[in-house]
């Protein structure tokens, strides 16, 4: 097994502590190369996966979260189960204030598909005065 196959496999989401608790911001992924396989016909899902959260105690690690993300690229896995299944496992490891995950699959038969997930409730950042 190549070690990036390794690393992979055992792939597993980390946080660090969150260095700013004393005001709410906002932390966006956007990971264009998502890849997943349909349970039903084999065939390989593309996407462009967005992650926004608000954190409390905790960030994730960017490099557990690119690992983490590719163990997708194997797994039988329907679009509305991939951004369900990543949001509870950021849920889990994060307890952040507010996380949405957005699955923007390429067509596929013709169909475009938009799978969103949230929990939380999203905090209204303040906006500048003029």
């Amino acid at each position: 097994m190549l070690y990036g196959e390794e690393q992979i496999k055992n792939a597993k989401l980390e946080v660090f502590e969150n260095r700013t608790k004393h005001r709410d911001y906002e932390v966006a992924f956007t990971i264009t190369e998502f890849t997943c396989v349909c349970p039903r016909s084999g065939f390989p899902d593309f996407a462009t996966l967005y992650i926004t959260y608000f954190p409390k105690q905790w960030c994730i690690e960017l490099k557990s979260l690119k690992l983490y993300i590719n163990k997708f690229r194997d797994q039988k896995v329907f679009h509305e189960d991939v951004v369900n299944v990543i949001l509870d496992d950021l849920v889990e490891v994060l307890s952040p204030q507010y996380i949405e995950v957005v699955g923007d699959f390429n067509v596929r038969g013709n169909i475009k598909t938009v799978m969103t997930a949230s929990h939380g409730e999203k905090p209204q950042l303040s906006q500048p005065s003029a």
